[in-house]
């Protein structure tokens, strides 16, 4: 008799629990594929809205890593568990786990900032964070850079938020900026004229807005003249190393001499 009620008890409790476990599994199963929809629901969005790439895929991980705590903070609910004292706890666990990896999270809050306000992307070439590169991935934590030489650098986000960023990609024009000495000798007009002609010769030049030319500087030993043309951002380099070649051969052509710093020195005698 004490068997049949023994095992009574036994069967009246699985077959309670075996129905909490079973609507637990429901429940996580279900939450698991609404919260996958949910998650591809908007990353579809933000891909239709022409997101960044790195955003998009941060967004979706983030808001499946939300919507699965949901998920299981239910199935614990549903099997019984005070999840009150389970916040609680994770709370806590979180702000300890906050305090102890402060520079990351300073990072991670950086990248978002990067991601979302897009003061850089991808290709462009930056001076930012101490370092001059081309931006190969942005991170959550880091920005990956290839240096003019081929290196790859690291950037911490923090850091480069938290200076100036130089963007030398995102506009399709840039100035080349050009400084030439000429002897105090030399015509002045015929320096214009040489110079002008080698300009207008290079069709990477643009010709709006229009390149200017003119006297700098007097220093000691020469007259500097600045010669200013404005080309597409990709043919930057090009331009400044042939520049600085053309003109040279042009001087040297036109018998424009281009004065190293020199100093007169009077010897005076003096009658002893």
């Amino acid at each position: 008799m004490q068997m049949t009620k023994m095992s009574q008890i036994v069967h009246n409790y699985l077959r309670f629990y075996s129905v909490k476990v079973l609507a637990a599994i429901i429940i996580l199963i279900l939450g698991y594929f609404v919260v996958k929809l949910i998650r591809d629901f908007i990353c579809k969005l933000m891909e239709k809205s022409k997101a960044e790439a790195t955003l998009v895929h941060f967004t979706g991980n983030f808001v499946f890593a939300l919507g699965m705590v949901f998920v299981i903070l239910a199935v614990l609910s549903k099997l019984g568990v005070e999840t009150t004292s389970f916040i609680a706890v994770i709370g806590a666990a979180g702000l300890a786990i906050g305090l102890a990896l402060q520079g990351s999270l300073s990072n991670f809050a950086a990248g978002i900032i990067l991601i979302v306000f897009r003061p850089i992307r991808v290709g462009d070439f930056i001076d930012a964070g101490g370092a001059m590169g081309t931006v190969e991935d942005l991170g959550i934590f880091t920005t990956i850079m290839k240096s003019p030489d081929n290196k790859t650098v690291f950037v911490p986000n923090s850091v480069i938020t938290s200076g100036v960023i130089m963007n030398y990609s995102m506009k399709d024009m840039r100035r080349v900026d050009l400084i030439f000495g000429v002897s105090y000798s030399d015509n002045l007009k015929k320096v214009r004229e040489v110079i002008t002609e080698v300009l207008l010769e290079d069709a990477r030049i643009l010709k709006e807005p229009a390149f200017t030319i003119g006297v700098l500087s007097l220093t000691d030993s020469s007259v500097n003249f600045a010669v200013r043309p404005w080309v597409k951002t990709s043919d930057y380099w090009p331009v400044l190393f042939s520049l600085n070649e053309k003109i040279k051969c042009r001087f040297d052509e036109q018998g424009i001499s281009i004065p190293f710093p020199q100093r007169d020195v009077h010897l005076i005698e003096t009658k002893k």
